[in-house]
């Protein structure tokens, strides 16, 4: 089912400070950042080798992104896993009992399709996972 990590996702208060952090620091280029209204988050991303990081910073401390910081402070959020087939991924973990976030596939940054796994289904740690979408050649 999965293909690989698709991206590592860090949550922060100001995600132009920490992608300048990440632009000096390392020499990442993070690309433009794009406000995601649904999750209630503006989100940027940058290569690492073959995965990405996600910076994501709250557009309301009422969304759940928000409410993290509040209870956790900045830093590592979740991981993200690339599949083919999301909807297929979805069936077989809600077969199997795991517990989801999403029932159902949402639209994420850069329009990928996604759905989150519940941290009580995955030993603790929220897991995304990502449907790419299909690129016109």
């Amino acid at each position: 089912m999965l293909k690989k990590i698709y991206h590592l996702g860090y949550a922060v208060q100001d995600i132009g400070a920490a992608a300048r952090f990440y632009e000096e620091q390392f020499g990442a280029r993070a690309g433009e950042p794009e406000e995601v209204v649904e999750q209630g988050i503006i989100a940027t991303m940058f290569d690492v080798g073959e995965s990405k990081i996600e910076l994501v910073q709250p557009t309301s401390p009422d969304s759940p992104v928000g409410k993290f910081l509040a209870k956790k402070g900045e830093g590592f959020h979740h991981v993200a896993f690339q599949v083919d087939d999301l909807e297929a991924a979805l069936e077989e973990l809600r077969e199997n009992g795991v517990e989801l976030i999403d029932e159902e596939p949402r639209i994420g940054a850069g329009g990928t399709r996604m759905a989150f796994v519940h941290p009580k289904g995955a030993f603790g740690v929220l897991t995304e996972l990502v449907e790419l979408p299909e690129k016109d050649d």
